[in-house]
Formats: C-alpha cells, sequence, structure tokens
C-alpha cells in the first residue's frame, strides 16, 4: 500500500506519494539551479537526500529568471 501525503509547493496544495524532498524534486523538471525553503527554512542541496517530507509541509521552490 502506497502512503501519499499532502503538502503545498509554490502554494499549490497536492498529494504525493514521495516523501524524500530529493526525489520529489527529480519528479518536477527544475532543472539544475533551483533553491528550496521547506515550511520558510532553506534547505541546502547537500541535505536533500536526508530531507523527509511531512504530511502539512509547505515547499517554495524558486528558479532563477536572467534579464537586465
Amino acid at each position: 500500500m502506497t502512503t501519499t501525503i499532502n503538502i503545498s509547493i509554490n502554494g499549490e496544495r497536492q498529494d504525493t506519494a514521495e516523501n524524500n524532498l530529493a526525489k520529489l524534486i527529480a519528479t518536477l523538471n527544475t532543472g539544475d539551479q533551483y533553491a528550496v525553503a521547506r515550511n520558510g527554512e532553506f534547505v541546502p542541496k547537500r541535505l536533500h537526500e536526508e530531507t523527509v517530507l511531512e504530511d502539512g509541509d509547505t515547499l517554495d521552490i524558486v528558479t532563477p529568471v536572467g534579464g537586465g
């Protein structure tokens, strides 16, 4: 049986079976340049593999925007 959790990604609630931040990011096709905050706290990329997501978490994922 697969357990799902409900999280918010950039303000949108969604159910996911991924409870590992690195695995979730891989499903989102963000590319290599991004930053993540979990519940308002920045999560360094070196910690993504060990970051376990929980039901109700809020993720903010930002990518750089070029321009001038």
